[in-house]
């Protein structure tokens, strides 16, 4: 179940309520008790990060990030790739 942000229009009170999907938006504030309580737009509680299940099985072609530690923009890999052996 998610957790949505609120904030009453009228009085600026703010809450939190853990709610199922299927269920109707709070209205009354509990603060001011008017019918002016509305839901925020929030960023998640969470982020995938690192490798495992997220990074090998749901990404594709280049996006995939392999080797570990690598946080680059371009998903390049974090070993150097000459062939000789020596760093470029």
């Amino acid at each position: 179940m998610p957790i949505y942000e609120y904030e009453c229009k009228a009085c600026g009170h703010r809450l939190e309520k853990l709610q199922r999907l299927s269920a109707a938006p709070l209205t009354d504030c509990p603060a001011c008790e008017r019918s002016e309580l509305g839901r925020l737009v929030s960023a998640a509680g969470f982020r995938l990060s690192g490798g495992g299940w997220y990074e090998t099985d749901f990404k594709t072609g280049s996006k995939k990030n392999l080797v570990g530690g690598s946080d680059d923009a371009g998903g390049k890999s974090a070993t150097p790739s000459s062939k000789n052996g020596t760093a470029a």
